[in-house]
């Protein structure tokens, strides 16, 4: 099979693997090719609004495991394609000479075995960083179960590493994934954030210390291929993040791809509306302070689909509301919907200058047309209403589609 064929079936056999996003790091050029920029290399938008690109693909299909969800489990009869070292450096520089990428996305299905599978990653990233030369931004894989000295070598040539714990309980993983676990994930997981926490501290006695995965490590979970509830979903995520401090956590709407009976119907619709909602409730747990527990409990243990979780969370909690835009605490306002992180402190800030009026609120970064119904700036409400979840429910939902609607 020619270069070209093996790139076909590679990259499109990557393209369920979402959790590549910006890397956060500047890597250093030292004379050779590449550049890592602080705002990241992926499909992406930069901090400056430019499309960021890198090379997403799989060092091979051919897999020994046989996961339900995945489109390239051993059982499916699909061509398999597997490249060498020296054809992924290749390509990786080929495409950035071309003005393609700027980085790389490896991932790789379990070839043979997980010591093989992550020593050809390794053979890749030594040929890019030491035959070519290259500095540009490297995302790997962690196969489980590899050596970790190999893990660890790995972390020395690359910008971020993440292992993808699929699902978000050890019932759902072992339904789905018999062949792995949440304990055999969580090894390589736990042994990165160690050796991150043990080279910062080299680095403050030793200024040549080589970087060990500078940009951190993240993780992907499939939504919808199996049971959990959102309370779930959100409580590992909060977990993963206290646990082994992650950049991110990456949500992945399962595409129904194959044919089993503890799966979605193949002609079922991913549920992306349920992936952005749960992309907002990681954002609430990650500069919000709020707790999983908070977003979701026992009695609502799905997201909300017509509101976001914050302004679900403002209508379940009246108690707390309307709040005295000019008294509040920075983490009360940060409660209020239409108020972000930065918002809140120019609030803060403007405060100590002068009381803040409605008019203001806009010029401070205010969502004003949500945040006017859970306010009151000198104590006067913007909305002119007094606060009632119902009628602000259906003020701030969404109207019904063309589709949706009924004729009585």
């Amino acid at each position: 099979m020619d270069t070209m064929a093996k790139l076909a079936i590679l990259a499109e056999a990557a393209k369920y693997d979402v959790s590549c996003s910006s890397s956060g790091v500047s890597r250093k050029n030292q004379g050779g090719i590449g550049n890592a920029k602080s705002y990241g290399i992926c499909h992406t938008w930069s901090a400056d609004g430019r499309c960021i690109s890198l090379l997403k693909i799989l060092l091979s299909n051919d897999c020994i495991y046989d996961c339900r969800y995945c489109a390239n489990r051993r059982s499916n009869d699909i061509p398999r394609a597997s490249f060498s070292p020296r054809e992924i450096a290749d390509l990786t520089i080929q495409f950035y000479r071309r003005n393609y990428i700027e980085g790389l996305f490896l991932s790789a299905a379990v070839e043979k075995s997980p010591h093989h599978t992550m020593e050809k990653i390794i053979k890749t990233l030594t040929l890019l960083r030491q035959g070519y030369g290259f500095h540009g931004y490297i995302h790997v894989k962690i196969i489980p179960g590899a050596d970790p000295v190999l893990v660890q070598q790995a972390g020395l040539l690359a910008d971020r590493m993440s292992v993808n714990i699929e699902q978000p309980s050890e019932e759902s993983l072992r339904l789905l994934a018999p062949q792995k676990s949440l304990p055999q994930l969580y090894a390589p997981m736990q042994q990165v954030r160690e050796q991150i926490r043990l080279n910062k501290e080299d680095r403050k006695r030793f200024r040549h210390t080589p970087k060990f995965v500078p940009a951190g490590q993240s993780t992907q979970m499939i939504i919808g291929a199996s049971p959990d509830s959102d309370l779930t979903i959100l409580k590992t995520t909060q977990a993963l993040y206290q646990t082994f401090d992650l950049k991110r956590v990456y949500f992945s709407a399962y595409v129904p791809i194959n044919q089993d009976s503890h799966l979605p119907a193949p002609a079922t619709a991913p549920p992306l509306l349920r992936e952005h909602r749960l992309y907002q409730s990681d954002w609430l747990l990650r500069f919000y302070h709020f707790q999983a527990e908070e977003i979701v409990d026992v009695g609502h243990a799905y997201l909300e689909r017509d509101i976001d979780p914050k302004t679900s969370w403002a209508l379940r909690h009246p108690e707390f509301f309307p709040l005295e835009i000019n008294r509040a605490s920075y983490e009360e306002l940060l409660r209020v919907p239409g108020i972000g992180p930065k918002s809140a402190w120019r609030i803060v800030t403007q405060r100590r200058l002068a009381a803040i009026s409605a008019d203001q609120l806009k010029k401070l970064g205010v969502v004003y047309k949500r945040a006017q119904y859970f306010i009151t700036c000198k104590g006067v409400c913007p909305s002119n209403q007094s606060f009632d979840p119902l009628i602000i429910r259906r003020l701030l939902s969404p109207p019904p589609q063309p589709e949706q609607m009924t004729l009585f």
